[in-house]
C-alpha cells in the first residue's frame, strides 16, 4: 500500500504557475500510489488577488479537477475556511484538504479542529478529513490534516484533538454498535485501530506539536513517525523552504509528517521525501506499507 502526502499550495509552484496536472503527474512518478492526501485544495478562489482570489488563479473547483485528472478514483473533500464571495464572485470561497483513493472507501468522517481565541495571531479554521480505506494490509483509517501556522496555542489544541479522535476510533473498534437496519444511515460504528495521520503540521521536527503527537496513549496504539522508522540513521529531509525563499526566509526544515500507529511499525518499508519538486512551496512525502 502506497500513500503520497503533499501540501500543494493550490497547485502553485515556485514559478508562480498553478498546474494541478503537473502535481498529479509528479505524485504518480514518485510511486504508483493507492492514496493521495492533499492540503490547501480550493474551491471558489479563482477570481484573482484583487477580487479575493489566490495568487496564480486556481481553477473554480480543484476537487472536481482532481476527479477529472484521476478518473475512477474517489475524491473526498473537507473544508476548513468557508468564506463568502468577494468582488464580482458568486460562489463561496473554500479552502481545505482532500483524500484521493484508488481503493474502496468505507466511512468518511470530517472533523472540525479546535480554534481557541488567540487575538494576537491571524488564523483560519482547520479540519481533519478521515477515510476508512480497504487496503492490501487491511482496513486503515487515513487522515489528511493541516494545522494552524501562526498560533501555537491553536496548533497544540488541534494535536490534542487528533489524539482524542484516535482514542474515540479505538473505542469504536473495541465496542462497535450494530447498524440499525439495511440501507439506514445508522450504520455500524466499527472503525479500525490502525491509522495513518498525515499532513502539514506547521510544527518543526522535534517542536512541541510534533512531540505531543508521539506521546503515549493509555488506551490506544500510539503514533510513530514513519520517516524515523524507515530512515533511522539519516538526517531529517526538509519538506518546505528548499526553493521558495520568499515565503520561507529562514531556510529549509521539516513540517510535513506521516504518522502511523505503532502496530503498523513493522509494515513501513519506505518513507521518502522528494526534494527535487518545485511544484509547490512544500515537498511531497510518501510511504509504502507491506
Amino acid at each position: 500500500m502506497r500513500l503520497v502526502d503533499w501540501n500543494i499550495q493550490w497547485g502553485r509552484g515556485v514559478d508562480g504557475r498553478v498546474d494541478l496536472a503537473r502535481m498529479v503527474n509528479e505524485a504518480k512518478a514518485l510511486c504508483d500510489f493507492d492514496v493521495l492526501c492533499l492540503q490547501e485544495v480550493t474551491r471558489g478562489f479563482h477570481q484573482g488577488d484583487a477580487a479575493g482570489g489566490l495568487p496564480g488563479g486556481p481553477g473554480a473547483d480543484q476537487f472536481a479537477e482532481l476527479a477529472a485528472l484521476m478518473p475512477g478514483a474517489i475524491v473526498l473533500d473537507a473544508i476548513g475556511a468557508d468564506l463568502p464571495p468577494t468582488g464580482t464572485g458568486r460562489g463561496r470561497r473554500q479552502f481545505g484538504n482532500a483524500i484521493v483513493s484508488r481503493l474502496p472507501v468505507r466511512k468518511v468522517l470530517r472533523h472540525s479542529l479546535p480554534w481557541p481565541a488567540d487575538p494576537a495571531k491571524p488564523s483560519m479554521l482547520r479540519v481533519a478529513l478521515e477515510a476508512i480505506i480497504d487496503t492490501d494490509v487491511g482496513p486503515l483509517r487515513v487522515v489528511s490534516t493541516h494545522l494552524e501556522f501562526y498560533s501555537e496555542v491553536q496548533r497544540l489544541a488541534q494535536v490534542e484533538r487528533l489524539r482524542e479522535l484516535h482514542r474515540e476510533a479505538c473505542d469504536h473498534a473495541r465496542r462497535p454498535a450494530k447498524s440499525e437496519k439495511p440501507n439506514s444511515p445508522f450504520a455500524d460504528t466499527g472503525r479500525p485501530m490502525s491509522a495513518i495521520v498525515c499532513g502539514d503540521f506547521n510544527s518543526a521536527f522535534g517542536a512541541n506539536a510534533y512531540q505531543r503527537m508521539l506521546e503515549p496513549l493509555p488506551d490506544a496504539p500510539s503514533f510513530v513517525d514513519a520517516w524515523t522508522l524507515a530512515n533511522p540513521d539519516a538526517p531529517r529531509a526538509a519538506t518546505v523552504g528548499l526553493y521558495d525563499h520568499e515565503q520561507w526566509p529562514d531556510g529549509p526544515f521539516a513540517c510535513d509528517f506521516v504518522f502511523v500507529t505503532e502496530d503498523l511499525s513493522k509494515r513501513v518499508a519506505r518513507c521518502e521525501v522528494d526534494q527535487t519538486s518545485r511544484s509547490s512551496d512544500h515537498q511531497p512525502i510518501w510511504i509504502e506499507l507491506n
